[in-house]
């Protein structure tokens, strides 16, 4: 096997094409909800933009579903491979789209979302691990940017295609048809295309031993330990799980909350959807250039300076009037994110060793994925208790800001740097 296979983008360049197309599939499929399922909660279901609880609830339970997936999806993959886990979390999509559309009051878009957060836990998981297992180790902040490129620019596209069509055909029809041809799309690449990449895993772990004249074969580690080890005992994992979950809360913000207060300073849907897209970009786009610079320039920085652009842009968003001034400032948040996104994972990917990279990144994107539902519902309660959209962006700011501190604080220079197997 080791004979046969090696690592490098240039060696897989196929493979990981396919294996962003997937990922870029898997974007487009949350990114239709991202502002028309806001703007279906009163429209279609009555919701006032008062019912904030009620508003945040299908981010809340789509956080949850996603991070015990993410948990579950990185320990399964390493004992069952990860293309079959990718077909299923396209299988678990379908419903979706129906769902939405045959929908007779919230609790069905509540229902949708637990699918779909069954399928971002386990495709865009699987996409991601198999290109770290296809690329080489000193590569890792490279893949990272390609693989957020293309899930997060997919996001921001979805969202304002599928607001346009919604204008024009009807939030439930847009969203029927968008959603099916995507879903159906990835689940036959899926299935023709794309290989099963645990070999390669394999191989990086040989790598390893060799390289580090270790042999841990006969070392059994379950998920439970590998749990309160990186939550609770390695200091730099305690920072970048934090880190991951804090995050969260911009992005939950974005889905949540800024539909909504846009909408509530006269724009339009299409309009929301058009800044909203402009995060979602730049973000993506972005990403290219902040991976490979963490592989060169290390991840400290980046993350940390991503963190506090990102609490600043929060604070301005409510400060100005404009649709350039919301343009600019949902642009500066996407950079930001880019900045912080590719790096955070890409420095767990650092800490952990390759035959437990999977499992540990597992555990990273479930606390990350987690900070959906936490953040989503404590903007949820604290909207509530103040009536105002204004508080959850002072919220979000002052934590992005305090979590860049941890970051800065626990991740000392040459700490996290890319290992080479």
């Amino acid at each position: 096997m080791k004979s046969e296979i090696q690592h490098g983008i240039k060696a897989n360049l196929s493979q990981i094409v396919h294996q962003l197309i997937q990922v870029f599939l898997v974007g487009l499929t949350i990114g239709m909800t991202r502002t028309v399922v806001p703007g279906l909660a009163e429209t279609e279901f009555g919701l006032a933009s008062q019912a904030f609880m009620s508003l945040a609830m299908f981010v809340v339970v789509f956080g949850l579903v996603k991070a015990i997936m993410n948990l579950l999806a990185g320990h399964l993959s390493d004992q069952f491979g990860r293309r079959r886990l990718l077909v299923v979390g396209w299988l678990l999509a379908i419903p979706v789209p129906l769902l939405i559309f045959y929908a007779q009051s919230w609790w069905w878009i509540i229902w949708a979302m637990v699918f779909l957060g069954l399928n971002q836990g386990l495709c865009w998981s699987m996409s991601l691990n198999s290109k770290l297992d296809l690329a080489r180790a000193d590569q890792k902040g490279l893949i990272n940017g390609f693989n957020e490129f293309s899930g997060y620019a997919a996001v921001g596209i979805a969202g304002w295609i599928t607001a346009y069509f919604a204008d024009i055909y009807g939030a439930r029809e847009a969203l029927l048809g968008f959603g099916l041809v995507v879903i159906g799309l990835g689940l036959l690449l899926a299935i023709w295309k794309v290989i099963d990449t645990h070999p390669w895993s394999q191989l990086h772990q040989h790598k390893h031993e060799t390289e580090k004249g270790e042999n841990s074969n006969h070392q059994v580690v379950s998920l439970k330990q590998m749990m309160i080890y990186a939550t609770f005992k390695q200091p730099q994992l305690m920072a970048l799980n934090q880190a991951g979950l804090v995050e969260k809360f911009i992005d939950a913000l974005v889905w949540v909350f800024m539909p909504v207060y846009l909408i509530s300073q006269a724009q339009s849907l299409v309009s929301a959807s058009a800044i909203i897209a402009i995060y979602g970009v730049v973000w993506g786009a972005s990403q290219l250039i902040t991976g490979p610079l963490s592989d060169k320039y290390g991840r400290r920085g980046l993350i940390v300076g991503g963190f506090w652009l990102c609490g600043l842009s929060s604070f301005g968003f409510v400060w100005v009037e404009t649709v350039w001034a919301w343009s600019a400032l949902a642009a500066l948040m996407g950079f930001g994110m880019a900045m912080l996104y590719p790096t955070l994972g890409a420095a767990v990917a650092d800490v952990a060793e390759p035959k437990w990279r999977a499992s540990i990144l597992g555990i990273y994107r479930f606390w990350r994925d987690f900070g959906y539902a936490a953040g989503a519902l404590l903007m949820g309660v604290l909207a509530f208790y103040t009536a105002s959209l204004v508080w959850p962006f002072y919220f979000v700011g002052v934590m992005m800001l305090l979590s860049g501190l941890w970051v800065w604080l626990a991740l000392m220079p040459k700490t996290i740097n890319s290992e080479k197997d």
